[in-house]
């Protein structure tokens, strides 16, 4: 129950005090009219809730078959999640820490909006390039099973158009999308689990990188020409390409910092 006042009111006339505090209870709820509401129940915990014991009811064996197929321990103590968006696919790499990851499966990405490049602000329908974490898991979601993503990251907050850069972008299921990375939902299903298990078992942070596409020698030529005379947009991909060639060399994923300027610099492990 709310109380609404109005300063255009005539003077009123004096209400017994005992009537006034019997009014202020009343807006506080004091008096307790009606049977006070029932408290909501809190949602299970990730792992209990119902698409979670669904998905590994359907996929925990085949989610393990495949970490064994690519000689990964599971759960993974190392995860990796590369995404390509031109070539619309999303690689999950596992490993031991410290040790090259192993390809453990790549999933189709069903659905893009936007185009080639980076996002720079809030509602311009792009999916982020550059590189990122997983934040947290949503078994609620309203495309069925979510991984946010920690976007917008530290170069983001610096060159990207502030106030309004924007932010929730997800992999998840279903297959619709403004500036997220929908797989659907037998393949989100199956890289939740295997991101759910590991960080159960004590894994602290499954990096994401997003490429434009594969930034290999063909891939680059594409880019160029792509970009044409746009000079920033160039630069920017330039940023990116050591980090593609390094996991490419080594199998580890590099450090990567970021300049007061926004700039990307990547320190490959040795």
């Amino acid at each position: 129950m709310k109380c609404y006042f109005s300063r255009m009111r005539p003077r009123p006339r004096a209400v017994p005090s005992a009537l006034l505090f019997a009014l202020a209870l009343v807006c506080a709820g004091a008096l307790g009219a009606g049977a006070p509401a029932a408290a909501k129940k809190p949602k299970p915990a990730i792992g209990a809730a119902p698409r979670v014991v669904a998905a590994r009811k359907e996929h925990d064996a085949g989610v393990r078959a495949a970490f064994a197929a690519a000689g990964v321990p599971y759960p993974a103590p190392a995860l990796f999640i590369r995404v390509f968006k031109k070539d619309a696919v999303l690689e999950l790499w596992g490993g031991k820490r410290g040790a090259p990851l192993a390809l453990v499966k790549a999933y189709d990405v069903c659905a893009a909006s936007g185009e080639l490049g980076p996002k720079r602000r809030e509602g311009d329908f792009q999916v982020p390039e550059g590189f990122y974490r997983i934040t947290h898991l949503n078994p609620y979601s309203d495309y069925h099973l979510a991984m946010g993503i920690d976007y917008p990251n530290a170069a983001d907050r610096i060159v990207g158009y502030k106030p309004s850069l924007g932010g929730a972008i997800l992999i998840h299921g279903s297959c619709v999308t403004i500036g997220c990375i929908p797989i659907t939902d037998e393949p989100i299903e199956e890289v939740f689990l295997a991101v759910l298990d590991a960080r159960t078992a004590g894994l602290a942070t499954v990096p994401v990188h997003i490429f434009p596409t594969r930034m290999d020698d063909a891939g680059m030529t594409f880019l160029k020409v792509h970009a044409g005379l746009d000079a920033t947009l160039r630069a920017f991909w330039d940023e990116l390409k050591p980090a593609y060639d390094a996991f490419e060399k080594s199998h580890l994923v590099p450090r990567v910092t970021v300049e007061k300027s926004g700039r990307y610099v990547v320190h490959p492990l040795p």
